[in-house]
């Protein structure tokens, strides 16, 4: 009671301070509420088939914003009438308005086969000048559709025959076939149904020639049944216009410049460019440095074949995607004009425009970590190397710190009888990019196939050089080999054909000893840090496949999955076999720059993914979204481990909120006990709640949260980690390898068990605030630890917060 009588009084304090003219707008919004009516309540009566939700958002007529969706609950609109500048204006009745509201409601259920839907409305005034405003619904019978037939489709020469009755079939109306034309639907009737069956029909002519085809060329007939008024049989009629095939193509382009001159022309005529005498005609000027045979490589269709409209779009897209020239200008005539349908052929016309093919970028940066330090960088970038759209990308980085002695005897343990000087700690890395806008060997074949014919192929390879604080990293070689395919709007596929991670390291003396010193000799948490940070060396195969239809800024509707596969460990399994020391396995390989002495361990394993992600609209305001995610790793043949980069975690603002980044799991195992997290199986499950608070705040929309999220990371069943006074792996006389010293089995709390693993799921749940630009979103969650696994269900209290952009899943 005291809050809310300090809060009137300071929304008083407010009102008082205004200026005069300000409180005179009061007055005068306090009387223009006086004398007009506010529509306070809106409902709906007779809506058996359709939500409230659904009605609310669909007409015009609405109350003032409710908070929280508490009916009559607008502080937004009290803040106005207190302040008359603040807040939100009163909802003001509309007769028009609610007329024609009506109509909406009622076309609406038209659209969803309740054709002789009628509405009515009742306005109440239960207050002086405010109103309540009843949507009256008579919804009557809702109509089915009995049979479904086509006329009007033209006959198909270039098709196997049969192939008009698979599109019959393949309609999501159609179910058992009639005759020839006509198929049974026994299904309510739809209006986005058959609109989407229209776009399909026509899509279906337009990519086999009948290009003049439009929406108004396919209708549908509706005949009521004698009999039953409320069982339809339709027949779409179909006009499909002349069959067309593409005449000549013409393709410009210009350089960078504004200045057009063209000096550089070819043409090209008969197979396998073109068919039936027509003509490929392309011009460009000599400062767009770019070959033909690029222009002609991106055109998915053949000049006189029949007109296919999708391949004609897909290769507007290759251009697009191209990266290094932006499109000016296309359309189906010679000059970019509309087409004339009156010639059976359909000339296609091109303009393009080359970008500035070389870019160079400097950066200058400080840091400050165990000391003070500096950096530069610089990146070269040509997006046209050899004239075929070749993107390379060079850098160079560099950086160093100075840290002083006495923040080094402060880190490093026993540092107390030893003399320490202050140091100055470097890294290096050069790093190059080759981007080729197309498949290669072994894939190359496919790059004319229209589902991988948006495709690239990405080289990448590192090298990198560190001295730090107690670890020196005497090389990291990294190799990439990736194949990236862009199929159609929702479906992308990503193969890692080689992935190659050399890493050659020498933690120091002072670095063991800090460890020592913090966890013991004879630890396993000792063991496991050294084995995590062992020179190695890892490959990865791996095949990702991601679908997705949302805004993936938003994330206000639709799904995103991705699924992935992968195998890791061949290549070093493969040279350790046949190059190193051929026929013998001896676990580890040597540095291959000889930059130290060092042997690098390497494991074999295979790990697999599964994310799916889910956005419900509940509201124009309101979003329910879920995530559920699988993922586990195996070790196979002599391995017992996964390599630390290939492992999963639990815990963070993208994950379990209420628990940091590493600090949940493996299993029960309490986070002091934990030296270095990771898992070989997580389970994760995450929901959301997200409605909209305040719209267009500072250029943003306020979203509130409430969110839950349940998961864990195990330990898998074949996990071993190196025991007391391990070295490096090495085979015994039968070839299977163990450890010096021997080797310890992951803590049994740790491990996945059916009978358990329930037991050992983590749940947090919170609420948060998202701030919500166009093009980034902030996000600040505030969680409890709902099943602490130490503490146990609603027994921790403490208050976890995190921050993050871009939403949580």
């Amino acid at each position: 009671m005291n809050k809310a009588l300090s809060i009137l009084l300071l929304l008083a304090a407010l009102a008082a301070s205004l200026p005069s003219d300000a409180r005179a707008q009061d007055g005068e919004a306090v009387q223009a509420d006086s004398t007009r009516e506010v529509v306070r309540i809106i409902r709906f009566a007779g809506n058996n088939h359709v939500a409230d939700r659904t009605l609310e958002d669909l007409i015009r007529t609405h109350t003032n914003r409710e908070f929280l969706g508490i009916p009559r609950f607008t502080p937004w609109y009290f803040l106005h009438r207190l302040t008359g500048r603040f807040g939100e204006p009163p909802a003001l009745l509309d007769r028009a308005t609610v007329a024609t509201d009506m109509e909406r409601i009622a076309r609406y259920y038209q659209t969803l086969g309740f054709l002789d839907a009628a509405v009515d409305t009742n306005i109440v005034e239960f207050k002086s000048n405010r109103v309540e405003v009843s949507f009256l619904i008579r919804e009557g019978p809702r109509s089915t559709i009995s049979t479904l037939a086509y006329t009007g489709m033209p006959a198909l020469p270039d098709e196997v025959e049969g192939n008009l009755q698979a599109f019959y079939r393949n309609s999501p109306l159609t179910r058992e076939q009639v005759d020839d034309t006509t198929f049974r639907v026994d299904r309510p009737y739809s209006q986005n149904d058959l609109r989407n069956e229209q776009t399909r029909i026509i899509n279906f002519l337009k990519n086999r020639g009948f290009a003049s085809i439009r929406n108004d060329s396919v209708n549908v007939l509706v005949r009521r049944d004698s009999a039953d008024a409320s069982t339809l049989d339709l027949l779409f009629t179909v006009r499909p216009g002349s069959l067309y095939t593409f005449g000549d193509l013409h393709i410009s382009l210009q350089g960078p410049d504004r200045q057009v001159e063209y000096d550089q022309h070819d043409t090209l005529s008969g197979p396998p460019q073109t068919t039936g005498g027509t003509r490929i005609l392309m011009e460009k000027e000599s400062e767009a440095q770019t070959r033909f045979s690029l222009l002609t490589d991106q055109i998915l269709f053949q000049p006189g074949e029949v007109f296919n409209n999708e391949r004609y779009i897909r290769s507007i897209n290759e251009f697009q995607n191209l990266g290094m020239l932006n499109i000016r200008q296309f359309g189906l005539s010679e000059d970019g004009s509309l087409p004339d349908f009156s010639r059976p052929e359909i000339p296609v016309m091109f303009s393009l425009q080359t970008l500035p093919r070389h870019a160079l970028n400097f950066n200058l940066f400080g840091m400050r970590r165990y000391g003070f330090g500096s950096g530069a960088g610089v990146t070269y970038t040509n997006n046209n190397l050899f004239g075929k759209a070749e993107n390379l990308r060079l850098s160079m980085n560099g950086s160093f710190e100075y840290v002083r002695s006495e923040t080094i005897r402060e880190i490093a343990a026993d540092s107390a009888g030893q003399g320490f000087s202050g140091s100055l700690f470097r890294s290096f890395e050069v790093r190059s990019e080759y981007t080729l806008p197309r498949l290669i060997f072994p894939f190359a074949s496919l790059d004319d196939r229209l589902f991988f014919s948006n495709a690239r192929t990405r080289y990448s390879l590192a090298f990198t050089r560190s001295n730090q604080l107690l670890f020196d990293i005497n090389s990291d070689v990294r190799f990439n080999l990736r194949y990236e395919i862009q199929h159609n709007p929702r479906h992308s596929s990503f193969l890692d054909l080689v992935e190659l991670d050399v890493l050659d390291t020498d933690p120091s003396p002072e670095f063991r000893q800090s460890l020592q010193q913090e966890y013991g000799e004879d630890s396993f948490e000792y063991q496991r840090i050294l084995e995590d940070f062992r020179p190695q060396v890892s490959s990865i195969l791996r095949y990702t496949f991601r679908s997705q239809r949302t805004d993936l800024i938003k994330r206000n509707y639709g799904y995103f999955s991705e699924y992935s596969i992968s195998m890791g460990g061949n290549v070093p399994w493969l040279v350790d076999r046949l190059i190193v020391t051929p026929d013998t396995l001896e676990g580890n390989l040597p540095s291959p720059i000889r930059t130290s002495d060092n042997s690098l361990t390497y494991s074999r394993f295979l790990k697999a993914t599964a994310d799916y992600r889910r956005y419900i609209p509940l509201t124009n305001d309101a979003v329910f979204a879920y995530r559920g995610f699988i993922g586990l790793a195996y070790p196979y043949g002599k391995s017992t481990t996964i390599p630390l980069n290939q492992r999963f975690y639990a815990g963070g603002s993208n994950d379990i909120r209420g628990w940091d980044f590493y600090s949940l799991g493996p299993g029960s195992i309490p986070l002091d006990e934990v030296a270095i997290n990771g898992g070989d199986i997580k389970l994760l499950a995450q929901t959301e709640l997200r409605q909209q608070l305040i719209p267009n705040l500072i250029g943003a929309n306020w979203i509130g949260a409430w969110f839950a999220d349940a998961g864990n990371i195990w330990y898998g069943p074949r996990t071993e980690f190196p025991g007391p006074g391990a070295s490096r792996p090495a085979p015994d006389d039968s070839g299977v390898f163990s450890v010096d010293g021997g080797s310890r089995p992951a803590p049994e709390e740790g491990k996945f068990r059916f009978d358990r693993f329930y037991k050992q799921i983590a749940v947090g749940s919170g609420l948060g605030i998202r701030i919500d630009w166009d093009y980034v979103v902030a996000r600040f969650d505030f969680a409890f630890r709902v099943h602490d696994l130490q503490d146990g269900w609603l027994q921790n209290r403490k208050l976890y917060f995190s921050f993050g952009i871009g939403h949580s899943f």
